[in-house]
């Protein structure tokens, strides 16, 4: 009856051990998937902003190339006008030189505005890999602790909270930026 009562015992502290061990790695999931969202909604705005900007870069190179050829054309035109009309072709030459240099200066903001987006997306990006690492370890340790209770072994609750420290490291490197990341497992993974 004693050995009954002992393996018992035995069961309930590890079943205690794997209930911690779960509410405390979904609370912890739950906060980081907060975050995540957050951050994701970010990547999402920053890839928005560098499709606009690279869209405002291309239609400003249009009108570049539009403005130059209308230039170029109306430089011939000029040549050929009669002498009362060199007035209003050179007003007109002058306004399209304007254009031309605005357009020149406008396009390299234009494409620096646009690669800055890029790169604040890879930033987050960076951090997106982090908590979605984050997510698959936390989850994977929760399973693993399940299967713990049902095996009544410490040995693979142990297992479950090496995955949960790798994933507890994951989500607080992705919340704080810290700059740890498995590149090997996240290629591997793509």
């Amino acid at each position: 009856m004693d050995i009954e009562i002992s393996a018992e015992a035995k069961s309930k502290a590890l079943n205690r051990m794997v209930a911690i061990t779960v509410v405390v790695l979904s609370v912890f999931l739950g906060i980081m998937k907060i975050k995540d969202d957050n951050l994701v909604q970010s990547m999402q705005q920053a890839k928005a902003d560098a499709v606009d900007t690279w869209g405002e870069y291309q239609a400003a190179k249009t009108k570049l190339h539009i403005t130059e050829g209308s230039l170029d054309e109306l430089t011939l035109l000029r040549g050929v006008a009669k002498a009362d009309d060199t007035a209003a072709f050179d007003t007109r030459l002058a306004a399209l030189k304007a254009q031309v240099a605005k357009y020149q200066a406008e396009i390299p903001v234009l494409a620096a505005k646009a690669r800055g987006f890029e790169q604040r997306y890879d930033a987050l990006n960076y951090h997106d890999d982090q908590f979605d690492m984050c997510d698959a370890l936390v989850s994977i340790a929760v399973s693993i602790a399940a299967v713990a209770a049902l095996t009544e072994s410490a040995r693979v609750l142990y297992a479950s909270w090496g995955f949960g420290a790798f994933g507890v490291l994951m989500g607080l490197s992705g919340f704080f930026g810290w700059m740890i990341h498995p590149d090997l497992l996240s290629r591997f993974l793509t």
